[in-house]
């Protein structure tokens, strides 16, 4: 940061083998848009406005996922930038912590390949959207 502004940046993320990216922008804070998972697509996630947290599941039936599965919880924000990598076989979904979140999600398909290996769960099929007392 200097008298120009300031530039954050993630130096160590390869974006080799990446086709596409979009947005997301949730209507709330604490609003939870999940679960969307790829048999085949990779994402990588960061969140480049506000704060944001991602969970992700491996999943091991498709069709009739166990509601035990492990979540893994990672929070993302703005301020210290950084990216999150999602693998094929993995389920993700997001929760916005602050006004004005704006979630980048990267994808190694393109549209049309990513159509068949769409796989959507409700909300609360696994439930981490809530705070960890520590």
């Amino acid at each position: 940061m200097d008298d120009r502004g300031s530039v954050a940046f993630v130096n160590g993320a390869s974006l080799a083998g990446f086709v596409r990216f979009y947005l997301v922008r949730n209507h709330a804070r604490q609003f939870v848009r999940a679960w969307h998972g790829h048999k085949r697509e990779r994402k990588l996630v960061s969140v480049v406005a506000g704060t944001a947290l991602i969970c992700c599941v491996k999943i091991d039936d498709w069709d009739n996922p166990s509601p035990d599965l492990e979540v893994e919880r990672f929070v993302l924000s703005a301020d210290k930038p950084a990216v999150l990598s999602i693998p094929s076989g993995f389920a993700n979904g997001s929760q916005s912590l602050r006004d004005g979140t704006t979630i980048c999600y990267f994808s190694d398909t393109t549209i049309e390949e990513a159509g068949p290996d769409d796989f959507r769960y409700p909300a609360r099929t696994w439930d981490p959207w809530h705070v960890v007392e520590r």
